[in-house]
């Protein structure tokens, strides 16, 4: 493979890059807790975008509970955000690590 070559590769992945980082910025996944009682939206460049909770779980005599689910919450949805990042990341790079990218 010569040198224009690879820079055409090169052109072509960070096109499919840019590509990608949009349709994340697009795709909500949701994480929950305490039975989908809690839930919180958020977009795959973890941008949070909605928080729900069900009345009986906002018990004013018991914030520490409530903390506690939101974040199991707030984590599951990072964790469903980054794992969809990741699955969309190696599919433009082959699977390759890249240093810095995810």
């Amino acid at each position: 493979m010569n040198q224009a070559q690879l820079m055409a590769q090169v052109k072509k992945m960070q096109t499919e890059m840019a590509r990608a980082q949009e349709e994340l910025a697009a795709t909500t996944v949701t994480g929950s807790a305490a039975g989908g009682q809690v839930t919180i939206e958020m977009t795959c460049d973890q941008r949070v975008t909605r928080v729900k909770l069900a009345a009986d779980v906002v018990d004013p005599t018991d914030v520490e509970t409530l903390e506690d689910v939101l974040l199991v919450a707030f984590n599951d949805a990072i964790e469903k955000a980054s794992e969809a990042s990741q699955k969309r990341m190696s599919s433009v790079t082959g699977g390759m690590h890249i240093p810095g990218l995810m």
